[in-house]
């Protein structure tokens, strides 16, 4: 059974920091490109952060650049992302989502994604 689970969300005051991760199992991702996606209450999902397979190029949505950084483990198949400076509007559930075939491009859609996670809540309080 192929599993996605994220971990390391919680509560936390703007200007920290929190870092998540994402345990994969039943399926090795360590040839397929993976990404961090968050939706708040009444809002649609949005692309956070991506990586290549290799770990070699990341991608980050504006609204997280310089804040944020995605890297993974592929040894241990498990992708992080790093939140540092965190705001308010960083208050959201934080998805997993990965490829399950090789592929040269790093998605930054969801839907282009195959599997995911349950997710985790952060919130950032004021």
């Amino acid at each position: 059974q192929v599993q996605l689970v994220e971990s390391g969300g919680g509560l936390v005051q703007a200007g920290g920091s929190l870092r998540l991760s994402c345990a994969a199992s039943g399926r090795t991702y360590s040839s397929y490109p993976m990404g961090w996606f968050r939706q708040a209450p009444g809002k649609e999902r949005e692309f956070v952060a991506a990586i290549n397979w290799s770990g070699g190029s990341t991608y980050y949505a504006d609204s997280v650049k310089g804040r944020f950084t995605i890297s993974r483990d592929n040894a241990k198949n498990t992708v992080y992302l790093q939140m540092n400076s965190l705001k308010p509007e960083d208050t959201a559930v934080y998805y997993c989502e990965a490829r399950n075939y090789d592929s040269d491009d790093t998605p930054r859609g969801a839907a282009e994604y195959d599997d995911w996670g349950q997710g985790t809540q952060v919130t950032v309080s004021s």
